[in-house]
Order: structure tokens, then C-alpha cells, then sequence
């Protein structure tokens, strides 16, 4: 049977959304906060949630994804999916524009690709396409080498930015990483344009009046602090200085915050980023190579003090790292309740027994001071079965990435994006051709040869329960042979205000475009 997605047209989108919200007001400016500083507006060429908040706003992508996971037109306003998989027709819509006024067409589409394939961090999300046709203005034809199930979503939020070849074309493509458009006079796609960007101060965008969707963005400007004190931003969350914010993340201001009037702080919208927490194990050191060692290091662990204790509760469970809000999480794997007695039977099956009050020591490290109680934490729970943990500080986060790359660690609490489909984010922490390349790569050393199998065949299987059903052994084996132990998710939040109208809420949170939010009276 063909295989075929079609998007639904623009127009039935609009009339069904203005039904289920509140009609929105036009007008104003939303005054929003960045949580570090911005070295890029250009996620073609930046991963990351600073470049990608801004980026959403001047770039457009194809695709756009509801709160369920399921594509929405946007630049495309419609799609179609070969039925072998190998190609994947994006039908532009008509009217698109550059903030310049150049049209938009498929030959920007196709250039966009390559720029991307040539700079993006993320391999995996463009690596299977080997070329874009255009045969005509509106229509561009994206090939692949083989089926790609996570196009499609590879095509959204911040991941796909469209940008205008005459202007960024006047480079070598593995130069457009530092072009100077991508910071100053930005010419974009997206429904704002920049008006001022300073770095660690603010940026500035205001409405694209020729925006491709009619009476769209609903406000005038938005303002971007950039804020790096979370104590900082806080205070101004409470004095009414900023009517939103994303990604903030401690939870004791989480708390505090909760408890103001006239403040929302929910943790609805990070489904595709996909952030989590865990204890990384380097599988390749001394004890940690006896899979005994780390199933009694996870038993020893009790994740109900990490959540309530440490997290305040304002993190989720989280058993594997694929994130619990994924289509494809699996919560039926071990879960490694505490319970020190089988941590002590398997250290000493493994043939470490206590000796002179110890059984052997490990070094613990961790690449910035928020997770510093979890890893004073780890050290605390592994003394109580006569483990010695030495807790390792580094000098800045670079020295810590460096360790985590090189493989010089014993354990060490990390934080980690899945970046919507396992494809993305998830694959390049279990590969086992991928083992120290770099930090958020296979820094474990884990390898086996059946997980391998499994990603490369979630890679290119399209049927949704099929993938299902492969990830969900590879969850099962990954949590019986623990290169990783998982914890909680990263508790990202949203803080609004009652005067904000439709904040973003879907799978990207502020990473996605949001032409729909508004400011009520």
C-alpha cells in the first residue's frame, strides 16, 4: 500500500485553532528571557536551546508539530512520502517571503540542506538525504539513500531553518557557520525579523508584516533578555518584568515561583527536546567493566531521594534515555529500586569484598554546579556498600566536556537532549561506532552488537509500531546492561504570566515559532 502523509491546508488549520483558543488580541510586546548568552541567531548552523528560541522567530522550517506528535504545515502546506521511502515531496506554500521580500522558493529549500548537512552537530538528521530536486519553484524533492522515518521531524521546530541562499550564498557552504548574517542584519524566514541583537543583553525582533500566514505573528515585538542568574530572573518573573520564559530549571525557584499569583509554571512542551538526567558509567574502567558492579551501583541509588529530595518534585521518573513524554518510551524495564543488600550480595559476587572498610574507589565528575548535590549524593549512597567516591570538580564546563570526550572518567552526572526522534539524540550515546568521540557521544564505551542492530533498523523501518517494538528492546537491553543509569528528567519549565495568551506548548516549547502567542487586555 503507498505510504503517503499529507499536510492539512493552511486555512482548515487556522479556523480550527482560533476555535479552541480564546480570540487573540493583536498588538504588543511580549518580553521574554534567555537563560545564557547567544553566540548564534542561526540553528542551521547552532544546536541548542539559546540559538534556537530566536532562530524559531526569524527562521521558518517546513514542518511545524502539534502537542501529539503529529506534523503540521507550515512552510510546506502539504507533504508526500514515497511509498519506498526514499523521497520526501515538500509543497511549499505560494506567498513566502524573506524578511528582504525575495520569495521563497525550493532552491532555498535545497540550499538550507546543505548548509546544514555541512555544519549542524546533529550527523543523523540529514545524513540519509543525498540530494534536493527542485522542479519547479514550490516543489522540492528531498532523495535519501535509504528510508528516514525521522525526516519529518528532523523538518520542524528549530532543526530545519530555511534560509535565503542570495544572501548567505556568497560563501563556501562550511563557511556559513560564521557568516556575519547570522548575527547582524539577519535576513530570515520566520514571522519576526531582528531588529537588534547585543550580546549578553538582549535581542529585539518585531513583526514580519508579509508573513506567509495571514494576520500572523499576533504581537508587535518581543524582547529577549538575556539573564544568566536564575535569582535574577526570578525577581523579575515576580515583579511582572517578564511575561514568559522557557527552559528554567532549579527547583527550589521552580517552587518559589509556583507559589506567585498570576505566574503559570508548567512543564508541558519539552517532549521533543527530550531532556534527562543520569549517572553516566564508563563501562571501560576497572570495576565499572563487570556489569555486577554497575547494577549494584544503580541498587544502592535511591532515585525517590533524588526526585523528592533533591528535585523537589518538580522532575519526572525517567527509566531509559529515551524521554517518558517520546512515543517510543518503554516503562516496563528494571527499574533498580533501592535496596543495599542486593548491592552488596553483587559487589561481592563480582569478587570485590570489603576490605579495610572499602571494596574500591571511583572518581565522580560533573560539568556544572547545579547538579553538584546529585553528585555529593552518589558519593554518600556508594560509601553505604563501602564504595570510596572521590568527587571531581572541574575548572569550567570545557574542562569537563574534555574529560567526558577523552573518556577520562569513572562516573559522572551529565544531562542529555534526545532531540525528538531517538535518530537524533538518542542513537550517538549507544553507538558502538560512535565511543569517544566527543562529549554527548558514546562516552561510555558501551558496545553491543544487538543494540547496534536494533538503532539501525529503528533508522529505516516507517511502520510506527514496528519502531515501537525495536525500541522497546533496545530500552530493555540498555537497562539490564546499564553503560547509563537513569534517574529523572531534566525538570525544564515555562513560566508565563495571566497576560500571555497561548504560549507554546507543543513538543519544542520555545524552540518552535510562536506567531500564535499573544498578550491579553
Amino acid at each position: 500500500m503507498k505510504h503517503l502523509i499529507k499536510g492539512f491546508a493552511v486555512a482548515a488549520l487556522l479556523a480550527s485553532t482560533a476555535i479552541a483558543e480564546d480570540v487573540p488580541k493583536k498588538g504588543g510586546t511580549l518580553v521574554t528571557v534567555i537563560g545564557t548568552n547567544v553566540r548564534n541567531l542561526n540553528p542551521a548552523v547552532q544546536s541548542g536551546i539559546a540559538t534556537g528560541f530566536p532562530g524559531a522567530q526569524l527562521f521558518a522550517s517546513p514542518l511545524r508539530y502539534d502537542d501529539d506528535w503529529t506534523p503540521q504545515p507550515y512552510l510546506a502546506e502539504s507533504w508526500d512520502v514515497a511509498e519506498d521511502g526514499l523521497s520526501v515531496t515538500l509543497n511549499l506554500v505560494k506567498n513566502a517571503k524573506f524578511h528582504d521580500g525575495e520569495p521563497i522558493t525550493s532552491k532555498d529549500i535545497a540550499f538550507s540542506v546543505d548548509v546544514i548537512k555541512a555544519n549542524h552537530p546533529f550527523k543523523s538528521m540529514f545524513a540519509p538525504v543525498e540530494s534536493v530536486e527542485t522542479p519547479d519553484e514550490h516543489t522540492a524533492i528531498i532523495k535519501l539513500s535509504k528510508p528516514h522515518p525521522a525526516l519529518l521531524l528532523a523538518m520542524s521546530g528549530a532543526l530545519m531553518s530555511i534560509m535565503p541562499e542570495h544572501i548567505y550564498g556568497d560563501v563556501p557552504i562550511e563557511e556559513v557557520k560564521t557568516h556575519p548574517r547570522n548575527t547582524t542584519d539577519t535576513v530570515g524566514s520566520g514571522p519576526f525579523k531582528l531588529v537588534e541583537f547585543k550580546s549578553g543583553e538582549h535581542i529585539i525582533v518585531e513583526r514580519f508584516d508579509d508573513f506567509f500566514i495571514e494576520g500572523r505573528p499576533y504581537l508587535d515585538k518581543i524582547v529577549m533578555r538575556i539573564m544568566a542568574d536564575p535569582a535574577a530572573r526570578a525577581i523579575a518573573y515576580e515583579n511582572g518584568e517578564l511575561h514568559m520564559g522557557a527552559f528554567e530549571s532549579q527547583p527550589r525557584i521552580l517552587k518559589r515561583l509556583s507559589a506567585v499569583d498570576g505566574l503559570t509554571v508548567t512543564p508541558e512542551g519539552y517532549g521533543g527536546i527530550g531532556p534527562l538526567d543520569w549517572l553516566a558509567i564508563n563501562t571501560q574502567r576497572g570495576p565499572l567493566k563487570d556489569v555486577r558492579v554497575r547494577k549494584a551501583i544503580a541498587y544502592a541509588i535511591d532515585k525517590n531521594f533524588v526526585l523528592n529530595a533533591l528535585m523537589l518534585g518538580t522532575a519526572a521518573e525517567s527509566k531509559t534515555g529515551i524521554h517518558p513524554d517520546s512515543p517510543f518510551y518503554n516503562d516496563e524495564v528494571e527499574n533498580y529500586e533501592l535496596d543495599l543488600d542486593k548491592a552488596n550480595a553483587l559487589l561481592d559476587e563480582a569478587g570485590f569484598p570489603v576490605k579495610d572498610g572499602t571494596r574500591f574507589a571511583l572518581t565522580i565528575d560533573f560539568g556544572w554546579p547545579d547538579v553538584k548535590p546529585q553528585v555529593e549524593y552518589v558519593k554518600a549512597a556508594l560509601k553505604k556498600v563501602n564504595i570510596d567516591v572521590e568527587v571531581r570538580s572541574s575548572a569550567d564546563f570545557p574542562t569537563w566536556a574534555k574529560r567526558m570526550g577523552e573518556m577520562d572518567f569513572d562516573l559522572s552526572w551529565d544531562t542529555v537532549f534526545n532531540w525528538g526522534d531517538p535518530v537524533i539524540g538518542v542513537h550517538r550515546t549507544y553507538d558502538s561506532t560512535n565511543i569517544g568521540k566527543g562529549v554527548w557521544s558514546n562516552t561510555q564505551g558501551y558496545a553491543n552488537a544487538r543494540v547496534d542492530e536494533l538503532m539501525t533498523m529503528a533508522a529505516t523501518e516507517s511502520d510506527p509500531a514496528k519502531r515501537t517494538a525495536l525500541y522497546k528492546e533496545f530500552q530493555e537491553i540498555i537497562a539490564d546492561e546499564l553503560p547509563i543509569y537513569h534517574t529523572n528528567t531534566l525538570p525544564y519549565h515555562t513560566v508565563y504570566s495571566d497576560k500571555v495568551g497561548n504560549p507554546p506548548m507543543g513538543i519544542w516549547a520555545t524552540l518552535s515559532p510562536i506567531d500564535k502567542t499573544y498578550l491579553k487586555d
